[in-house]
């Protein structure tokens, strides 16, 4: 398959829709934590997609390329920090908190793993 612009690459659609999924699980947080850790959790992980994308149009610049995967790999991490909140306040399952965790560990491992290989999609 042809990539065309990122919503073509299967970590983009992963990174998505894990920000989808805690989106959803994100709603039924105390109202308390709107500002705080719904907020949070909802930014990292949303952050992750978009500095894919990012990292898709700076492809002309390997540098630039794999500064955006490497903030999009930080921004994977601290979403999963804010899943281990999540879980400790009991606002999700341990289900749910392996599930995103496992997620997250298979994101940031096809960023690893295209920073290693910048000129496999640099231009």
């Amino acid at each position: 398959m042809k990539i065309r612009d990122h919503r073509d690459l299967d970590v983009y659609k992963l990174a998505f829709n894990c920000a989808m999924k805690i989106f959803e699980v994100s709603k039924s947080f105390p109202i308390e934590e709107k500002y705080s850790l719904t907020d949070q959790i909802r930014r990292s992980s949303r952050s992750v997609a978009s500095n894919i994308a990012e990292a898709f149009r700076k492809r002309r610049y390997p540098k630039a390329f794999t500064a955006k995967l490497s903030d999009s790999e930080a921004e994977a991490a601290e979403t999963q920090v804010w899943l281990d909140f999540s879980f400790q306040c009991k606002y999700i399952g341990s289900d749910q908190l392996h599930k995103l965790n496992s997620d997250y560990d298979h994101i940031i491992g096809k960023l690893v793993n295209m920073g290693r290989n910048p000129n496999n999609w640099t231009l």
